[in-house]
């Protein structure tokens, strides 16, 4: 089934903007007509994610117009840092986001190591990483707004994924109190702090809403569940926006839970996430390959409709 993503390129038509709320309604029933309505619907069986036919790529860009995320499943478990750029160029993927931690070749090796930025840095321990979108931390330029994790080995055990499409928690949001979605669209909404290194900054204070618009009419989240590190705007409306949030996580029946096998894989947006803990083989231990992305999965088709 081909899914023509509704979007817009005029921000006063555009469906996230507050005061546009004939577009809002438009939109938020398209989205809710054609979400997932269980985990199997999430999945697309790949031959080879190096090279998707052409039948394939079109299943892959239909379900994350629909969710925002897809789950492939493959037999190819080789450990190829390859296999995460060529999944994403196939997709529209293609301007990297370096990080010292990842490879010269901008993919991260997901595993426990001591690899650390000095504060603990959780995706390379075993530790459960609570809810977040991918560089939450980073300055407005170099937003992640594509993802690719593909999994060589599971954990002995745990390490399951949790995944919520950040449109949807936008809807319940919104469909709550569009004031409280106001605040979190304000430029302070949230900040996370200079972090000093010996030598003096390392990285300087970055501010910044959780729900923006992008140049191209998407809706962009960033956001993090930690409670160290990281400033929220001192305010009762900003302060009731955020507990809000969370309980929209918490709560939200739709929220995917899926524990990569060998082979499979997470491509997307870059939506809202989770891991819990795990315990590893030491003999085989948990291994991901990550990339992460300035630009989005293009959806099936150029989308012609409006909603202003």
């Amino acid at each position: 089934m081909l899914v023509i993503e509704p979007r817009s390129r005029c921000r006063a038509a555009n469906p996230f903007d507050l005061g546009n709320e004939a577009g809002y309604r438009r939109w938020r029933h398209w989205k809710l007509a054609l979400q997932p309505r269980q985990l199997q619907d999430l999945f697309v069986d790949v031959r080879d994610p190096h090279d998707l036919s052409a039948g394939e790529r079109s299943a892959l860009q239909a379900c994350i117009a629909r969710a925002g995320v897809a789950i492939y499943r493959s037999r190819v478990v080789d450990d190829d840092p390859d296999l995460p750029r060529r999944l994403g160029a196939q997709l529209g993927l293609h301007r990297l986001d370096a990080n010292w931690l990842a490879q010269e070749d901008g993919v991260s090796r997901i595993t426990v190591s001591g690899a650390s930025d000095g504060h603990g840095f959780i995706p390379y321990t075993n530790h459960p990483i609570g809810w977040h979108t991918d560089g939450y931390y980073h300055p407005q330029r170099r937003r992640i707004r594509g993802m690719v994790l593909h999994c060589v080995r599971p954990a002995a055990s745990g390490g399951e994924n949790a995944l919520l499409d950040h449109e949807l928690a936008y809807i319940a949001l919104r469909d709550r109190s569009p004031r409280l979605v106001q605040a979190l669209m304000e430029p302070d909404a949230m900040t996370i702090p200079e972090r000093r290194g010996e030598d003096g900054v390392a990285r300087p204070a970055q501010g910044g809403p959780v729900f923006s618009i992008d140049d191209d009419g998407c809706l962009h989240m960033r956001y993090t569940a930690r409670t160290r590190s990281i400033a929220w705007k001192d305010d009762e409306v900003t302060a009731a926006a955020v507990a809000m949030l969370r309980d929209v996580m918490k709560q939200s029946p739709a929220v995917w839970r899926v524990r990569l096998q060998p082979g499979m894989g997470m491509v997307g947006h870059n939506v809202l996430h989770e891991r819990s803990a795990f315990t590893d083989d030491p003999r085989s231990p948990r291994l991901l390959l990550r990339a992460r992305f300035l630009d989005r999965v293009q959806p099936p088709t150029e989308a012609s409709w409006r909603n202003g």
